[in-house]
C-alpha cells in the first residue's frame, strides 16, 4: 500500500513557487528520508501532508485519503514531531502525554510511553524546566500516541545527545517494523543515512532525486573509493589498474594509490597490484557519504534527477 502520494503538485504563495509538480511516492512500513537545503520546499510539503495548507495545482493523498476532503481521518492516524516544538512550561511531561491521548480518543498507557522515550524520572516536573533534548523526546512521545500509521517527524534529533539519536534511531526502526510509515525530514544527514530505506531531496521547490542510498550513489558516479598503501613503488601496475573494468580513475600520491571503481573491482585491483610484485602494505575503502550526495544533487546541476 501506498502511505503518501503526491501527484503533480505545486503550492504557490503569490509570486513565489513554494513546490513545483512534485511527484512522490512513500510505501507503508517504509523509513522516507526528506532532505532539501533551507527555502526548498520541505516545510511546505509536510503542511501540504497535514492540510494545513492546499495545493494551487495537483492532488495529495495520504493513508489512502485525499488529504483536503479526509483531514480529520488522517490526523487521528498521523503522530507528528513538528520542528521547534515549544513545551506548555506549566505543564508536567505527563500531562502533555494525557492530552495527546485524549486528544486522539485512545487509551494508552501513558507510563509506558513516557519510558520508552526516556523521560519517566521527569515525568511529574513541569516541562518548562526541561532541557531542549528532554522537550524533544517528549515530543516524539506525543508522536507515538494511539500506535500511529504514519510518523511525521521533522528535524527529530534536534538538542538530542549522541545517545538520545542512537535511541531516537532505534524507536524509528521499531515503528518501522511495526509497518508503521516514517516521514523522516532533517539537516543531521547522519541520522538520515543510519535509518532512512530511502530518500527525496528537493532543490528549489522540485524533486531532484528519490531512490535509495546506493541508488544515488550509482547515479551521481560516487562509488567506492580503494587507498591502498604499498611498501614498494606501485608505477608499474597502474596502467593494468586502469584497464580492470569498473576502474574510473587512479591516482598516485608517493606510495598510496586513490583508486575509484566500482565495489565489484576492489579485488581485482589489489590482484593486479600484487601480480606485478607491488608489496600492498595496507588497504581501506571509503564510499560516498549522503553529504556527498546531498552536495552533488543541491549544487551540482548537471547531475541527472
Amino acid at each position: 500500500m501506498v502511505a503518501i502520494e503526491l501527484s503533480g503538485v505545486t503550492k504557490r504563495f503569490g509570486d513565489v513557487t513554494a513546490v513545483r509538480d512534485l511527484s512522490l511516492s512513500v510505501e507503508e512500513g517504509e523509513v522516507f528520508g526528506f532532505l532539501g537545503p533551507n527555502g526548498a520546499g520541505k516545510s511546505t510539503t509536510i503542511n501540504l501532508l497535514l492540510d494545513f495548507i492546499r495545493p494551487t495545482e495537483g492532488d495529495v493523498r495520504v493513508l489512502g485519503y485525499d488529504a483536503e476532503e479526509d483531514s480529520v481521518a488522517i490526523r487521528r492516524r498521523t503522530g507528528v514531531l513538528p520542528e521547534g516544538f515549544s513545551v506548555y512550561d506549566r505543564l508536567t511531561g505527563r500531562q502533555h502525554v494525557e492530552f495527546a491521548v485524549e486528544s486522539k480518543e485512545v487509551d494508552d498507557d501513558v507510563d509506558a510511553i513516557l519510558r520508552r522515550v526516556g523521560i519517566s524520572d521527569a515525568a511529574d516536573r513541569k516541562a518548562g524546566g526541561y532541557s531542549k533534548g528532554m522537550a524533544q523526546r517528549l515530543a516524539l512521545g506525543m508522536a507515538l500516541v494511539g500506535d500511529p500509521d504514519l510518523l511525521i517527524l521533522d528535524e527529530p534529533s534536534t538538542g538530542l545527545d549522541p545517545n538520545g539519536a542512537r535511541e531516537m534511531r532505534e524507536i524509528v526502526r521499531e515503528e518501522a517494523d511495526g509497518g508503521t510509515t516514517v516521514f523522516f525530514s532533517s539537516h543531521v544527514l547522519g541520522q538520515v543515512e543510519a535509518v532512512c530505506d530511502r530518500v527525496g531531496i528537493l532543490r528549489e521547490g522540485e524533486l531532484v532525486a528519490e531512490d535509495s542510498i546506493a541508488g544515488l550513489r550509482e547515479a551521481v558516479g560516487t562509488g567506492t573509493t580503494l587507498r591502498v598503501e604499498t611498501a614498494s613503488d606501485p608505477a608499474g601496475a597502474i596502467d593494468d589498474i586502469r584497464a580492470i573494468d569498473g576502474v574510473s580513475g587512479v591516482t598516485r600520491e608517493a606510495d598510496v594509490l586513490l583508486v575509484d571503481c566500482e565495489a565489484s573491482a576492489k579485488t581485482a585491483v589489489i590482484a593486479a597490484l600484487e601480480n606485478a610484485g607491488v608489496d600492498v602494505r595496507d588497504f581501506d575503502t571509503r564510499e560516498a557519504s549522503l553529504e556527498d550526495l546531498f552536495v552533488a544533487y543541491t549544487e551540482n546541476r548537471e547531475v541527472p534527477a
